[in-house]
């Protein structure tokens, strides 16, 4: 039956229809969908994967309106595979756990403070409240997990005072993790480093962002451009 349902949720993603997929699979028992979720979450195909985080955080939603625990299992089981012990390099558990605490007050409630430890550099141990992660490939999932939330729970993040975090990824080497770290900065609407924003207006660099369903090449120029009018809004 597990094989089963694994090739009809691959099979679904596949597809590239978002809408068929949350339908179809809004018919199973989520207990049941997890392991499968995993196993695409780690493929290749861009869309597929994108799709998988949208669907998974909508499928983790309603286990935990029904069984929170195991809803926390699967959160753990994301943090775990970020903690370098695990042997694993956790792709997509920072946008996965995002889009979940989008769609669960509980959920959000319990991990938020995990997932901006993510952009936090660790500290002296009696002060360390930082899991910083250094791979730029994971920390284009964690920003883009960022401004997930910043679009639903703009006040909780602004609470917890991650602007001054997020600054140094403005001039990450790596053109996404800069990018969006601009659009994280004007979702939020706090004040932003003038200077640093302006100097990225002639990076023309190229970031793939997705957003609703669908995937969308900008530049970092036109991200930092867009952060820049929030701003002044």
């Amino acid at each position: 039956m597990n094989r089963k349902i694994k090739k009809k949720v691959l099979a679904l993603l596949a597809e590239g229809d978002l809408g068929k997929s949350l339908r179809e699979l809004a018919k199973y028992d989520e207990h049941g969908l997890v392991n499968p979720l995993f196993s695409a979450l780690y493929r290749p195909e861009e869309m597929l994967r994108w799709h998988t985080v949208t669907v998974f955080g909508e499928v983790l939603a309603r286990l935990a309106n029904k069984d929170m625990e195991a809803a926390r299992i699967i959160m753990r089981r994301y943090i775990w595979s970020l903690n370098d012990e695990s042997g694993g390099i956790g792709w997509g558990a920072p946008e996965a756990m995002a889009e979940a605490m989008c769609h669960h007050d509980g959920l959000c409630d319990e991990y938020l403070h995990m997932l901006i430890s993510y952009i936090r550099p660790d500290g002296p141990l009696e002060y360390q409240d930082g899991n910083f992660l250094e791979l730029p490939a994971l920390q284009r999932g964690l920003l883009w997990g960022i401004c997930r939330l910043a679009e639903k729970r703009q006040a909780l993040l602004l609470q917890k005072e991650i602007i001054s975090d997020l600054f140094p990824y403005l001039e990450s080497p790596d053109a996404t993790v800069r990018g969006l770290a601009a659009k994280a900065l004007g979702l939020l609407g706090g004040s932003v480093q003038d200077d640093v924003l302006q100097s990225l207006l002639g990076d023309e660099q190229p970031v793939r962002w997705y957003h609703d369903g669908e995937i969308s090449e900008l530049s970092v120029s036109q991200l930092a451009a867009s952060a820049l009018q929030d701003q002044a809004a």
